[in-house]
């Protein structure tokens, strides 16, 4: 198959383009001019400069495709001004997934973010999971990259529902090779390697490999249908802070911060940070909105991706360990 991948310069979009290239399919990477395309090194596609809220330049890049993988987005927890998060997450999906409606792609794959699935519910003193059937509403969109997703997931249903082959996946928390930027996920891992992790806030993450993201968004184009969501996950990678830590402690022989955070310290810290940077422009250490995310365990289910999909389950063990191998040797680390 021919393919479109944007965003494919990002953490999820690079691995998606070097998974395509290994079973065989042609890959357009759209990437905007200054993109760092370091996790694209190594991979024999198609560059393509341009951004997705250029409608030309889009129309131009998905002609002859015939899956188009929409992964581009801007992803950050702080900005001084959100505008542009929005024009290029809400608009800029508007515009690919017309485009490759217009184009005649068999199937349309848009990233979205478990940030659009419900909330983990507590029942009986546990942590009962999230699944794509967990009630949501507009209401749990705590920060702009979350209200920003959800409209854009919002408008991915739409237009499945008027005939687009449009298939939604939701990852959790991907971890592992070529976390360039590094995303907020990865900068626990670099933080904890580079001993700038002195405490901890009790909060979870359902972490999955970026790998079994990358192929269940493979799997989304042959085996989804149309209309649905799936949650990229991992069954076992519902882990605390502490125990996430703790791996990486086993794995790296650093010790785990001993001392944990009460939430509303941490989230005093987080207020004074924002005013520190709307004065000086440099993104907080740890944002308000992390801070108000990590008052809930986000736990998840992706059984209906395994099932369905036949999503792979590599041990979240082995993601981490790649994902320090990776930042170790390409200069990320500092600290001996």
């Amino acid at each position: 198959m021919k393919c479109l991948v944007t965003g494919a310069s990002g953490f999820v979009g690079a691995n998606l383009v070097h998974e395509l290239l290994a079973r065989g399919h042609t890959v357009r990477a759209l990437v905007r001019p200054r993109s760092n395309r370091r996790g694209l090194d190594g991979a024999a596609c198609e560059l393509v400069e341009g951004d997705v809220t250029d409608r030309e330049a889009v129309t131009r890049a998905v002609q002859g495709c015939h899956w188009c993988f929409h992964v581009a987005a801007t992803y950050a927890l702080w900005m001084r001004d959100y505008r542009p998060m929005f024009t290029t997450n809400v608009e800029g999906t508007r515009i690919v997934l017309e485009a490759a409606t217009r184009a005649g792609c068999e199937r349309i794959v848009y990233t979205s973010t478990v940030g659009c699935i419900g909330l983990p519910r507590p029942r009986h003193g546990s942590i009962v999971p999230s699944d794509e059937s967990t009630p949501v509403s507009i209401r749990q969109m705590s920060n702009p990259y979350k209200l920003s997703k959800w409209q854009a997931e919002q408008l991915a249903l739409q237009l499945a529902r008027a005939g687009s082959p449009v298939v939604i996946v939701n990852p959790s928390a991907p971890i592992g090779p070529r976390d360039v930027k590094p995303t907020p996920t990865g900068r626990i891992i670099l933080d904890f390697l580079n001993r700038a992790l002195p405490a901890y806030v009790d909060t979870g993450l359902n972490w999955v490999h970026v790998r079994d993201v990358a192929v269940g968004h493979i799997l989304a184009a042959e085996r989804g249908r149309v209309g649905e969501r799936y949650i990229l996950g991992h069954a076992e990678g519902n882990w605390t802070l502490r125990q996430t830590l703790q791996v990486l402690s086993e794995l790296t022989g650093l010790p785990a911060p001993r001392w944990r955070i009460p939430w509303w310290v941490a989230f005093l810290a987080a207020c004074a940070e924002e005013v520190r940077s709307r004065f000086t422009g440099q993104p907080p250490r740890a944002p308000l909105a992390g801070v108000r995310m990590a008052r809930y365990k986000m736990f998840f289910n992706p059984a209906k991706a395994i099932r369905e999909l036949g999503l792979p389950q590599t041990p979240p063990r082995e993601a981490f360990a790649e994902a320090i191998d990776w930042f170790r040797a390409h200069g990320y680390v500092q600290a001996p």
